[in-house]
């Protein structure tokens, strides 16, 4: 039949399934055979490798017992000392028995420098010379042996006892017998044999299940008939789509298919003849003669590229061993994997700059991070030139003529012997045909190829491009830096000897690409710098710049900003009334122009609450109301409203508006002001205001949540002074507390903000310990403490504000004071005003002393009348003179016009005429009315005439 159902087995079929399943002369019964024999000579040769390995790692580990037995008990305490008495013995025998014992050694003898036994596991042998050479361990070296001879072959360590000179005192030798190394050995060998027996039953039954396979697969077929399904192979062999040549031991070509020849081009007759009759290319040649494994080495065959494998061939047939070689053409695979890997690597490129790229808000620093990431995986060197209002961290001019110079900001470069203009050179582009120019003009990228034909280029500085052609530069993009259609400045790319491939289009659109990434980190810290320049220009304004020149005390102080910008700590000196003095500091929660602008509307709030001389709680009880309605009032002021922009109505500046643009907007940086800080309420800020007296010495303080000061005595002992700290000002709801020290005379005070012992890399505690020491050193000058305790606790990169306040204290002398008690009788003003006159003619100041009694008069007169008791006078000569009438009453004077018709009221009005400053302050037990004077006489108000004195008590207020 030759239906296809009906057809009958013919050729190979027909013959498989008539053979016998298994003849003596199968490929599966020789398969079988071999097997057996190579799993028993495997298993043989294994057994005997084990026993020599066991026995081999007996005696390595017999020796490193013995040895570590032998220095464990030869360093042991208090052996040279046992080894000089007269019987060691009796001492070390019990002690060299628990050793043994504990070591699992067989012995352990100590022996004398001449090798006697002092101990022994068998007592027998004490007394007696160990045999062997010792030398080497009387010279001072341990070692160990495998001995020979009496009483028993053992594996020995010998290590010398030396005393506490160094000296060899003795010997110890501790081992194992070899008896016993053999014994465990010996042990092993069952377990050995027994392995050995099941590998053998394994790998027989293997052998049988895979020539049971075998026969199973070709169907009990002798060599014969193997050859003959070859030659089927064969042609199969030349079908397929990649080449095979099998070369022989002799270097001949033994076998190549179809396609091997039309890959290589061999010619019909190739069989045969040797590789290097082939025409192969010499690497190829190289390689099939070499007989190396490759796995897809590629070579080059003509125009294409092939992936080759070589692995050598087992001898059959009495043949020796060959190799064999497939071929696969790779040529599309290769230009697209090497298109796939640029791709990969530009995309890599681009990740790595977004990171790498803008993490600092520093200008300079971000060009040259361009620079740095760009080289050397995509050009050899890249040069950065920004305009100069960029760098100043201005706006750019929006040019439209072009633009003519930038100032190099930075430079990277694969070596540094670069021909290029330095950093910091400016950098000027005149022909309008240059790479530069023609992309500032375009607004976009320009390549330049071949830096030889770029006549613009070379025409714009002939020497400096001669020299840079002939260091090896030959390829440009230029690139402009643009942010919000603002040009910032330009990128170079270029690439050099160590490049030798030029630019090409589509190196330009990725230049383009990584130069519009950091085109908006530069404007963004451009902006940056902007608003930090701001926001320090408003901080210094609102600051001291020059501290009053004070008798009460020595002051020196230091404000550094935070690296994320300016905040709102703050310090101040104020004069007041009697010689004294007001120390203050504070700290505003925030950073950046609204923070800076708080701090100057606290300031200017707590300079005219001292003007009122109000004690330091009360004052700071009155700034604490103050923010609650400004926080009060700005809270009620709605988004739509608008924002106050003076410094008593927040932050207005234009920290947050401006400039948009991709990225990240700066002026939302920390310190930076933006939108969220303009709202942000002045609760939570802290102060500290201290009053001190140089008359009496005592200094009045209190804090509204801000550290206390650090007192450091004259003996140097540094003592942080502990207040009732009240509240942040804001939070309201409990008073503040004032808390009263006497100060040692010549002491000093130093105040800080938390920005100093505080940090992200500091800790409160240990920063307090830092400034005690440095606060400790004697002998220092107020600016010298300053110095000091910046050295011991500024940060690189601070990230707080830091105030420091440091006073040194002053008494005013004795004889610089004058006080008298005045009775309440009217008599008693010519007496005190006589008693005033003299006290200025012993201090020289008799060109004062009219008015001096003038403003006497008119202050006593007033306390008599008006005032209760008691009333007391003080003159103090500081830098003025300060007249000072207290009473007992509260009543305040104030100061009028009096009318032509009244009797009185004129007395007041003549003070001020006639003082430098008046004023009033209330004490505990009533008030202190006060005026101060020069030194030396200036110019008088005009008046007709000088008034009576005398006439002057009569007056009234």
């Amino acid at each position: 039949m030759t239906g296809r159902k009906g057809r009958q087995p013919t050729g190979w079929a027909a013959r498989l399934s008539a053979r016998p399943s298994l003849g003596s002369r199968s490929v599966a019964g020789q398969v079988f055979a071999l097997q057996a024999v190579i799993v028993l000579l495997l298993i043989t040769a294994a057994a005997a490798a084990l026993v020599a390995q066991a026995r081999y790692d007996s005696q390595r580990d017999a020796r490193h017992r013995s040895l570590a037995a032998a220095e464990a008990f030869a360093h042991a305490p208090g052996l040279p000392a046992a080894l000089a008495r007269p019987d060691p013995t009796t001492e070390l025998q019990p002690l060299a028995d628990a050793a043994r014992r504990g070591s699992g050694v067989d012995f352990v003898s100590v022996l004398s420098p001449g090798g006697v036994r002092y101990t022994d596991s068998r007592p027998d042998l004490i007394g007696k010379r160990a045999p062997g050479d010792l030398s080497r361990a009387l010279a001072g070296q341990a070692f160990t042996e495998s001995f020979e001879g009496a009483p028993s072959d053992a594996v020995r360590a010998v290590v010398p006892v030396r005393d506490a000179r160094g000296a060899v005192v003795g010997l110890v030798a501790t081992g194992i017998e070899v008896e016993n190394v053999s014994g465990a050995v010996s042990d092993q060998l069952p377990l050995l044999l027994g392995a050995a027996a099941g590998a053998l039953l394994l790998g027989t039954g293997g052998a049988a299940l895979v020539s049971r396979r075998l026969r199973r697969q070709t169907h009990g077929l002798g060599a014969a008939d193997m050859d003959r399904m070859n030659e089927h192979h064969e042609a199969v062999l030349h079908a397929v789509r990649e080449g095979v040549l099998i070369i022989g031991a002799d270097g001949r070509l033994a076998l190549a298919n179809d396609e091997a020849r039309r890959l290589l081009g061999l010619p019909l007759d190739a069989e045969h003849r040797h590789v290097t009759d082939l025409g192969l290319d010499p690497g190829t040649t190289e390689l099939l003669l070499s007989g190396r494994v490759v796995t897809d080495e590629v070579h080059l065959a003509g125009d294409r590229l092939l992936a080759v494998n070589v692995r050598p061939t087992k001898p059959y047939a009495g043949q020796p061993a060959g190799s064999v070689m497939t071929l696969r053409d790779s040529t599309e695979l290769a230009a697209l994997s090497g298109r796939a890997e640029v791709a990969r690597g530009r995309l890599q490129l681009l990740y790595d700059a977004g990171v790498r790229i803008g993490t600092t808000l520093d200008v300079v620093r971000t060009a040259e991070e361009l620079s740095e990431v760009a080289v050397p995986r995509f050009a050899d060197f890249v040069t950065v030139e920004l305009l100069e209002p960029v760098l100043r961290g201005e706006e750019p001019p929006r040019s439209t003529g072009g633009y003519t110079e930038m100032r190099r900001a930075a430079m990277t470069g694969v070596r540094t012997d670069q021909p290029l203009q330095p950093v910091g050179d400016v950098i000027r582009f005149i022909v309008s045909t240059a790479p530069m120019a023609s992309a500032l003009k375009a607004g976009r990228a320009v390549l330049a190829p071949d830096l030889n034909r770029a006549m613009g280029w070379r025409a714009q500085d002939p020497a400096g491009t001669r020299v840079a052609l002939d260091y090896g530069l030959h390829s440009l993009i230029s690139v402009p830096l643009q942010a919000r259609g603002v040009v910032l400045g330009m990128a170079n790319f270029w690439r050099a000897a160590d490049t030798p491939d030029p630019f090409d289009e589509e190196d330009l659109s990725f230049a383009e690409e990584l130069a519009a990434r950091a085109a908006v980190s530069i404007d963004n810290a451009r902006r940056y710098t902007r608003e930090h320049a701001t926001a320090v220009t408003l901080q210094r304004s609102l600051l001291p710049r020059v501290l009053p020149d004070l008798s009460a005390v020595d002051v020196a102080f230091r404000y550094l900003p935070a690296e994320a910008g300016v905040g709102g700590d703050w310090f101040d000196v104020i004069p007041l009334p009697g010689a004294r003095v007001a120390l203050v500091v504070g700290d505003v929660v925030g950073h950046g122009v609204h923070a800076a602008a708080t701090m100057g509307r606290l300031r200017t709030a707590v300079h005219n609450f001292s003007t009122l001389d109000l004690p330091p709680d009360e004052l700071l009880g009155h700034l604490d109301e103050l923010i609650n309605r400004i926080d009060q009032s700005e809270a009620g002021a709605g988004p739509d409203e608008g924002v106050p922009v003076g410094p008593d109505g927040g932050a207005g500046g234009g920290a947050g508006g401006g400039a948009g643009g991709p990225g990240r907007d700066p002026a939302s940086a920390p310190g930076m002001g933006g939108e969220a800080d303009e709202s942000a309420p002045v609760t939570g800020a802290t102060c500290l205001y201290a009053v001190y007296d140089p008359v009496s010495g005592r200094c009045v303080m209190a804090s509204a949540g801000h550290p206390g000061p650090v007192l450091v005595h004259p003996d140097g002992r540094v003592e942080y002074v502990e207040l009732p700290t009240g509240l942040p000002l804001g939070v309201g709801g409990m008073p503040f507390e004032a808390a009263e020290l006497t100060l040692p005379e010549a002491s000093r005070l130093v105040l800080f903000t938390d920005g100093l012992v505080e940090d992200r890399h500091l800790d409160f505690d240990t920063g307090l310990g830092l400034l005690t020491a440095a606060l400790s050193r004697p002998g220092r000058s107020p600016e010298e403490s300053c110095a000091d305790v910046l050295d011991a606790l500024l940060s690189p990169t601070p990230s707080d504000d830091i105030a420091l306040l440091v006073a040194d204290t002053r008494r005013l002398e004795p004889d610089r004071i004058a006080e008298w008690e005045v009775p309440g009788e009217p008599s008693a003003v010519s007496r005190v005003r006589n008693a005033g006159s003299a006290q200025l003619a012993a201090w020289g100041l008799d060109d004062i002393a009219f008015t001096t009694e003038l403003i006497l008069s008119e202050l006593v007169t007033n306390a008599i009348r008006y005032g209760s008791a008691p009333v007391r006078v003080r003159l103090l000569r500081d830098r003025g003179l300060i007249c000072e009438v207290s009473d007992g009453s509260s009543t305040s004077p104030h100061l009028r016009y009096a009318a032509t018709t009244d009797e009185g009221g004129r007395g007041l009005f003549l003070v001020a005429q006639y003082a430098e400053r008046w004023g009033v302050r209330y004490t505990d037990r009533g008030k202190v009315i006060w005026a101060e004077l020069p030194l030396t006489g200036g110019a008088e108000p005009p008046a007709p005439a000088p008034p009576d004195l005398d006439a002057l008590e009569d007056l009234a207020w």
